[in-house]
């Protein structure tokens, strides 16, 4: 099967090195296209940039757009041997910016990528020309799927271990199709995830070991963030809400309207504590909208640069 990357970029896969929170050297793949003004498309939990393989060329006609995998996620590096700070994800976009950036970009960001976003656009608000989330997990109160269950309460020492023995390589035909029953469930139109999609969205954790002990360490940090918010303990779920208001980007949210994860009313509550919001409910939309509805998000992300003046 042809390399996603050199089909989608121009250069094909790139590579920038930046230092993580703990003071290592890691490394970020990235892709991008398109001249202009900087716009990053940033994926949400276990997801990479293939995700956005339908945003990319109709974004990379008015953007340069850049497409990057987060630490541990997709093609980019898995640091298996350190353990990761809660919201780490935030300094590291904030340095992936940096080295990418001549001017603050447009941020567009689902799912869990949307609460880093967020929190990007309050700590660092010289970073962030435009902000735009999707279906954004900011008043989660539990994790949305089972699987994300088990991987949160399975000790990351026996995960290691199924990683080694490298058991999503052996059974890769049944690893895919499991994923791609979970993957039609978050559609609203299942038929649209083809043979091809299933492939490359499982890519990563058949082909690449330390892919599922990062998932799964993520999903063990957000579990205790949601039991400590449940506690009212001291969290950075708490901090985000707590600081809405303190956006001062022209920020976008969309939602969509049959999200089984994260409801719709969740967007309309979000909607009410950023100052320069829009909202837009997107119809027939479940909570994965860059696919199942992404000529809907990407007329919606142009036309709110285009109404911002950033276009």
């Amino acid at each position: 099967m042809k390399d996603w990357w050199q089909a989608t970029f121009l250069q094909g896969r790139q590579n920038v090195i930046i230092t993580d929170t703990k003071g290592y050297p890691v490394q970020i793949s990235y892709g991008e296209k398109g001249k202009g003004k900087p716009l990053i498309l940033l994926h949400g939990m276990g997801n990479w940039s293939y995700n956005w393989r339908y945003s990319i060329n109709p974004l990379s006609q008015h953007c340069r757009v850049i497409c990057f995998d987060a630490k541990g996620y997709g093609f980019s590096e898995k640091p298996v041997s350190r353990r990761e700070d809660n919201g780490h994800q935030i300094i590291e976009l904030a340095r992936i910016i940096q080295e990418l950036c001549d001017e603050p970009p447009v941020i567009v960001a689902e799912s869990l990528g949307g609460l880093v976003a967020l929190s990007l656009a309050q700590e660092y608000p010289h970073l962030v020309g435009r902000l735009i989330v999707v279906n954004v997990p900011i008043f989660a109160e539990k994790l949305p799927h089972w699987a994300m269950w088990i991987l949160a309460q399975t000790p990351i020492e026996i995960i290691e271990t199924i990683d080694t023995l490298r058991l999503t390589y052996l059974l890769a035909p049944l690893f895919r199709e499991i994923m791609a029953m979970e993957r039609r469930q978050v559609l609203y139109d299942p038929s649209v995830l083809s043979q091809e999609d299933i492939y490359w969205i499982a890519y990563p954790f058949i082909e690449f070991p330390g892919t599922i002990v990062k998932v799964a360490e993520e999903l063990q940090i957000a579990a205790r963030e949601i039991a400590k918010w449940q506690e009212k303990k001291p969290n950075l779920l708490s901090k985000i809400q707590s600081k809405l208001s303190a956006i001062e980007c022209q920020t976008l949210i969309l939602w969509g309207q049959q999200d089984s994860w994260f409801p719709a009313s969740h967007a309309d509550k979000l909607h009410k504590y950023i100052p320069h919001a829009k909202l837009q409910i997107l119809p027939n939309c479940c909570h994965d909208a860059s696919i199942g509805s992404s000529q809907e998000v990407n007329q919606a992300i142009v036309e709110f640069l285009q109404e911002t003046n950033f276009l």
